[in-house]
């Protein structure tokens, strides 16, 4: 294989092990003021319970990489939660992520999983939710520190859209889009 190929092959390899980290990836400057857009994100009520997830990765040139699915179990207790990720690709691989979050005031959060370096940060305005943190990943022998910049999007009570991006070293890797759907909670139960 030659040397192009093979460094498109490990940042292609890099991309797709991203992938699970964007359900709660989201940050970057706004594009505009989103603070009254309607309906209004409560994370702790939107990330209570189980939530499915479809998604797609596309690499830089806008190709579809890899689906996945996820089934999310999220649980609060306060201001603390935990969302319990498990993802199934489609080439049937699977993973899972616990994160840990924590709210905090004005709509902001901060959360920590096993594979991310530091610190997740991000801020609910409105119906949008801004998240963003680095993800190191395991590639080839060695580890690569990967920057997720996305937004979460409250269409409904029961839907809402995730837009990432994933970048190294300043260059774009490529997108992950992902629609979220709470499921209806059974007759008398949360």
């Amino acid at each position: 294989m030659n040397t192009s190929l093979s460094r498109r092959h490990a940042l292609g390899r890099v991309a797709l092990l991203a992938m699970p980290a964007t359900l709660l990836a989201c940050a970057g400057s706004p594009v505009r003021d989103v603070s009254q857009d309607k309906p209004a994100l409560d994370l702790r009520t939107y990330f209570n319970g189980t939530v499915d997830a479809w998604g797609i990765f596309t690499d830089r040139s806008g190709e579809v990489v890899k689906r996945f699915t996820v089934v999310m179990d999220c649980r609060w207790q306060g201001d603390e939660g935990v969302l319990d990720e498990a993802f199934t690709y489609s080439d049937g691989s699977t993973q899972r992520r616990i994160w840990r979050l924590k709210a905090g005031p004005d709509g902001r959060y901060t959360g920590r999983a096993d594979d991310v370096v530091g610190e997740a940060s991000g801020q609910v305005r409105g119906n949008t939710f801004s998240w963003a943190y680095t993800l190191a990943l395991p590639v080839d022998g060695r580890v690569w520190n990967v920057e997720f910049d996305d937004r979460m999007y409250l269409m409904d009570d029961r839907v809402m859209l995730n837009k990432a991006v994933m970048s190294k070293w300043g260059i774009r890797l490529g997108e992950v889009t992902l629609s979220f759907s709470r499921r209806t909670p059974v007759q008398g139960k949360p």
